[in-house]
């Protein structure tokens, strides 16, 4: 069977998906962490022959380090399985009731998205957590992961899609797609998918965007910077952006520009540049920075998401040039100030136009999980419908209700009756 038909198929069987219980999501949740955890050494047995696999084609380190699924990485998923479950149900929720006249009432009710299509890296946790997340939401889930998780994929895609089965959700609400190929072809599926999010490189997420008729949500960059203001506690900065850079590096919030204000640059660099070259970080800077601390020169346009150990400095006069900076050359993921000046942070979170706006935190902290969504699909650098990590509230749309009792609308045009607008 072509993907396009599974789709149609699947089509049919979203508004079941929908209308089923929070108590029967909940409980093919509840499967999965337990099918999971019974089922460990056969995942990672399959995790072992992707490593491999990987190795011997020379793929890079920060491909590596997303690609690897441990005992770790396990417990963590099925952290945010269970943190998924103590979450109230998205569904079915009331966020308009109004009564237009007598007996003409008017509700807007939460409901699923319908068919979503995730396409994302060589991680094999995020197929855990966007299905899971799918499942909770009420929304058919398409995933498609990288060639390089093929075996791991798999194996987690099995467990997950006997879960739902055996808790009595609709077989066609999950579907895995495994060949390149098949990109191409739910492109074209815009009568049967709602949504897709894809995951990965700018190129990538440009290809999706520019081929597809379907509505597609997700950045495509995660240029990420932290400031350090001129009144910063320096004591405070440093493991800030030692964690912002090297806690998981190859994740699209870790840290990738630093800008200093200048007035503190002599005093603040070397002890920079000291705490970095001791966590295995490389430093880059402008002409102005190379000559503080030695470190390679480059132009503002090589200020790049690297995904590794290295990272770009640059010196700024004030917050406002900070700000210019990052809503110019960032990508509107997350950014961050370190300050203790009240004033100044104020007006670094109301100007900097991005999805995640710290003060003195380290940008890792942009995370579905650690916002306690449970987990999350992707992160959102659009404004519409979604923004930052999408959790269940991302995964949600609305429909009107209205109830009435023989009323038209030829006696509201003719002024035989009126609209009162009485909210309940």
């Amino acid at each position: 069977m072509s993907v396009k038909e599974e789709v149609r198929k699947m089509k049919l069987d979203a508004p079941f998906l929908a209308a089923s219980s929070i108590e029967t999501r909940n409980k093919a949740l509840e499967l999965i962490g337990e099918n999971l955890l019974a089922h460990a050494d056969e995942i990672f047995a399959a995790n072992e022959k992707d490593l491999a696999a990987a190795k011997e084609n020379l793929i890079s380190q920060a491909v590596m380090k997303r690609l690897k699924f441990n005992e770790g990485k396990l417990q963590d998923v099925v952290a945010g399985i269970k943190q998924l479950i103590s979450l109230p149900d998205p569904l079915e929720r009331t966020t308009l009731a109004r009564e237009l006249d007598e007996g003409l009432t008017l509700y807007r009710i939460s409901c699923p998205i319908g068919v979503i299509g995730v396409i994302f890296e060589a991680r094999p946790d995020a197929l855990v957590q966007i299905s899971t997340l799918c499942i909770k939401s009420g929304n058919c889930a398409i995933l498609k992961g990288g060639k390089e998780t093929t075996h791991t994929n798999r194996k987690l895609f099995a467990l997950i899609h006997e879960s739902v089965i055996a808790a009595g959700l609709p077989a066609n609400c999950m579907m895995q797609a495994e060949q390149h190929s098949e990109i191409d072809e739910l492109l074209e599926c815009h009568d049967s998918v709602d949504l897709l999010i894809p995951r990965g490189s700018n190129q990538f997420v440009q290809y999706i965007m520019n081929n597809t008729k379907i509505p597609v949500m997700g950045h495509a960059d995660g240029i990420c910077h932290i400031y350090v203001d001129a009144d910063a506690d320096q004591e405070k900065a440093l493991p800030i952006i030692v964690d912002a850079k090297t806690q998981y590096t190859a994740a699209c919030n870790a840290v990738e520009t630093l800008l200093v204000n200048r007035s503190i640059a002599k005093e603040f660099l070397p002890k920079l540049y000291a705490v970095l070259k001791e966590n295995g970080v490389t430093l880059r800077g402008t002409q102005e920075v190379a000559d503080i601390i030695a470190v390679e020169a480059i132009g503002e346009e090589e200020f790049i998401e690297y995904l590794d150990l290295i990272a770009s400095v640059k010196l700024v006069d004030n917050v406002d040039e900070a700000i210019n900076h990052i809503n110019t050359h960032g990508s509107h993921h997350t950014d961050s100030i370190i300050s203790e000046n009240e004033e100044t942070v104020c007006r670094f979170m109301q100007m900097v136009d991005s999805a995640g706006v710290y003060q003195n935190c380290s940008t890792r902290f942009a995370d579905g999980f650690r916002y306690g969504f449970g987990a999350e699909v992707g992160i959102s650098t659009s404004k519409i419908h979604a923004r930052g990590p999408v959790g269940l509230e991302g995964l949600v749309t609305y429909k009107y209700k209205l109830f009435g009792n023989g009323h038209i609308v030829n006696d509201y045009a003719t002024g035989k009756k009126s609209f009162h607008f009485k909210n309940l």
